[in-house]
């Protein structure tokens, strides 16, 4: 991860969902207040499958921002509304958004048609991404849209220079135990709970380059033992960073339920050439450890590094197209009973065990 990182991340990327400017909303809510159920639907090398969300929600007209003026309020490409918020966590001031239907966010988040408690138990999960360096997924929000009962979830890193983890945009995370941390703080303790119901043993999370590099090194082995769901590490990704202090809290465990599936391209950066691949295999050791066979470890961590594409490109094609592609196939890739597909790729889901040592393109 060195500056060549930083010039894949600064490019400029496209929204996702231009109705989400203030000014584009009352014609997208004239669209939508009638919609009774939002379909997303995940594309796969089969085809097109329909799956049926609840409803949003969505009220006649959604303001651009609240009485106060502040924490503004947009609608996503599936019709769900986007609250933008910055609450203290961990010591910084971590800026976020949440995507979901109106009725499940709390009646003090301010969203017009919220019909929740503060800290009220939901039946909706989370998927909640860590963007890379520049935070450009953090603007796109490429997991916005509700899938599979996931709400999305994106959080802003607190560091001025946008690097998930600190430092220079390299392999070095100085202030990834911190970072971690204020994650684990924002979404257990009080403070996405008094804004949104959500189910905390389906909360899961996504990790775009340098935010990958954050999830694999810090917030796993320091965090994952309270959420044991699915982790997908898209473009990057360390072994624990045990010469920061981090600790692995019940490894055994983490390991026997946690899906982790790594995701890169025949033209990776070079820094993650061997970072990736070391990850793996430091990933694939503990759950040894943990005392799981080949079948099972295969089971519990995957990797492809198919695409053709420049960093993060999963899509052959742009850095943003390919964030795109993996979040519309989460559920196919992470979750239970996903069949692995991801359009134009195919089945990802390839056992780590004998595949450690990923195929890069020479001279790129």
């Amino acid at each position: 991860m060195n500056a060549k990182i930083v010039l894949v991340k600064l490019s400029p990327l496209p929204r996702i969902a231009p109705q989400a400017v203030a000014g584009a909303v009352p014609a997208a809510n004239a669209a939508t207040g009638a919609v009774n159920a939002v379909q997303q639907t995940t594309t796969t090398a089969a085809g097109a499958q329909a799956v049926d969300i609840p409803p949003a929600s969505v009220p006649p007209q959604v303001p651009a921002s609240d009485p106060t003026g502040n924490d503004p309020i947009s609608q996503a490409s599936d019709g769900s509304l986007i609250l933008d918020k910055t609450s203290n966590a961990g010591g910084f001031a971590l800026r976020y958004k949440i995507s979901g239907p109106a009725a499940q966010f709390s009646t003090s988040s301010q969203v017009p048609g919220a019909t929740q408690a503060e800290s009220a138990a939901g039946t909706f999960g989370l998927n909640v991404l860590l963007h890379g360096d520049g935070a450009d997924s953090f603007d796109t929000f490429p997991n916005q849209a509700v899938q599979s009962n996931l709400m999305g979830v994106v959080i802003r890193t607190p560091d001025p220079g946008l690097h998930w983890g600190g430092g220079t945009g390299n392999l070095t995370r100085p202030d990834g135990v911190s970072h971690s941390a204020a994650v684990d703080d924002l979404i257990q303790n009080q403070i996405l709970p008094t804004q949104v119901a959500f189910n905390k043993s389906q909360v899961y999370f996504t990790g775009v380059s340098g935010g990958s590099l954050t999830l694999a090194g810090f917030f796993v082995p320091a965090f994952m033992n309270k959420y044991r769901t699915g982790v997908l590490l898209n473009c990057g990704a360390l072994p624990p960073q045990t010469q920061y202090g981090v600790e692995f809290v019940d490894p055994d465990d983490v390991m026997k339920t946690t899906v982790i599936h790594y995701q890169s391209t025949k033209q990776e950066l070079d820094d993650l050439r061997p970072a990736i691949p070391a990850a793996i295999t430091e990933y694939e050791r503990l759950a040894r450890n943990a005392g799981l066979s080949d079948a099972q470890i295969n089971a519990m961590q995957t990797v492809n590094n198919e695409p053709n594409g420049g960093h993060c490109a999963f899509d052959g094609q742009t850095f943003d197209g390919g964030v795109q592609l993996m979040a519309n196939s989460y559920a196919n890739v992470i979750l239970p009973g996903g069949n692995g597909q991801v359009a134009g790729i195919g089945n990802v889901k390839t056992g780590v065990v004998g595949n450690e040592n990923l195929a890069f393109t020479p001279g790129t």
